[in-house]
């Protein structure tokens, strides 16, 4: 009775270690787990991998997902102003990135002291230098003009090497006597989209002709407008644009070439309401014009605006317009004499009317705003209209309803 007992226990010991021996052979020959093996299981694994994509945290998805951030160079015009540290100050101190933001100083004249100042900054900046100092050869009533015609080839050469050397797509130009506003970056990481995505804009500008502080809103720096006059002093251009404008830029005046309709083509910048920029330079080939008068009071923009995490939508012309005919348009027609005799209650909008280039300057000039054209463009003009604050007050000076072009021929 034991020695059947005995047996029975091994024979279902041996049983038992057979059926685990056999069951062991048989999970060692199925495929891993996670293993992609025919078209099944590919078919399988890409289940699994929608299934996570579709249930990852929204912030994974972007960081996925997103392109890399626009690298946006400054492109700083230099000659012989050793000033040029206070320009050059301003753009490290409010710098966000450097690597989002090179500073390419492009330095003419050969000015030893100049030169050095901006060496003194190492690796914060890259400094290259114009190679040809020669002078120029122009026609004889032109020989006063000798600074104009460097600067035109300065600006060609410097451009060709933002773009065809370093590689860049878009650039935004300021001058060695340009000071910048703590959200000058800000400003351009905003506007590069609506730059690049509307067809009717050539450049944006961190200046406002008609800045002066009794001009501008102050309670609005956050606002933005439209113009057709090309401002400069501190602006952004793409590369496709300076394909264009390369093949026929001129020897000199490249500003008010710039103005000009043939290439202007009809499309507008944006610019600020309070400015971006201001400039120190009295000292230049345009022997301080307008500085000493108008350029000295500009306002330069204090508050940092987070352009960035804005809906700027509304700059792009259809929406602009489509709001701003009617904005103007259906403010109260008043007579120049009714704004400075200060019998107007309302808060405004007014609008005062022009029909002439002689009503305008003089209108304009009456009103504190700057009263020259180019190209029969008025400085800040936005479809003949230019606007600004007179006494706490907008005030449209603009030409009668129904405007359709600019007149060349009140330049």
């Amino acid at each position: 009775m034991v020695r059947k007992k005995g047996s029975f226990i091994l024979c279902g010991a041996f049983l038992f270690v057979a059926w685990n021996a056999l069951l062991l052979l048989y999970l060692w020959g199925r495929p891993p787990i996670g293993r992609v093996v025919g078209k099944r299981e590919t078919e399988n694994s890409k289940t699994l991998k929608e299934l996570v994509t579709t249930t990852a945290p929204e912030n994974t998805l972007a960081a996925s997902t997103a392109s890399p951030e626009v690298v946006i160079p400054i492109l700083v015009i230099a000659c012989d102003r050793v000033t040029v540290k206070r320009s050059l100050d301003r753009l490290i101190q409010y710098r966000p990135s450097a690597q989002l933001h090179p500073i390419v100083v492009s330095q003419d004249c050969g000015h030893t002291d100049t030169a050095q100042v901006i060496g003194s900054y190492g690796d914060q900046l890259t400094h290259i230098a114009q190679p040809d100092l020669a002078d120029i050869r122009v026609r004889p009533e032109h020989r006063k003009f000798q600074g104009y015609y460097k600067i035109a080839r300065h600006y060609r050469w410097a451009l060709n090497q933002i773009f065809n050397r370093f590689g860049y797509s878009n650039v935004v130009i300021v001058e060695d006597d340009l000071e910048v506003a703590p959200d000058f970056f800000e400003y351009f990481r905003a506007l590069y989209p609506i730059l690049r995505d509307d067809a009717s804009l050539w450049c944006v500008s961190a200046w406002n002709d008609n800045g002066r502080d009794a001009l501008v809103d102050p309670s609005k720096a956050h606002l933005l407008h439209r113009t057709d006059f090309f401002p400069g002093l501190g602006w952004m251009l793409l590369r496709d644009l300076w394909a264009e404008l390369e093949p026929k830029w001129p020897t000199a005046f490249w500003d008010d070439w710039m103005r000009q309709p043939e290439q202007r083509r009809d499309r507008s910048c944006i610019r600020p309401e309070i400015s971006r920029t201001i400039t120190f330079g009295r000292k230049g080939v345009s022997l301080g014009q307008f500085f000493d008068q108008y350029l000295r009071y500009i306002k330069l923009n204090t508050e940092f605006v987070p352009f960035t995490k804005q809906d700027l939508t509304y700059l792009l012309k259809d929406k602009y317009d489509e709001k701003f005919i009617i904005e103007v348009y259906s403010a109260p027609l008043v007579r120049i004499e009714e704004l400075q005799g200060g019998k107007l209650r309302e808060p405004g909008p007014y609008r005062v009317q022009y029909s002439s280039r002689d009503s305008f300057k003089v209108f304009a000039r009456n009103l504190g705003a700057m009263d020259d054209l180019k190209s029969g463009v008025p400085r800040t003009g936005y479809r003949g209209v230019v606007g600004f604050l007179y006494r706490g007050r907008r005030v449209y000076l603009a030409p009668p309803e129904g405007w359709t072009q600019y007149d060349t021929s009140w330049s």
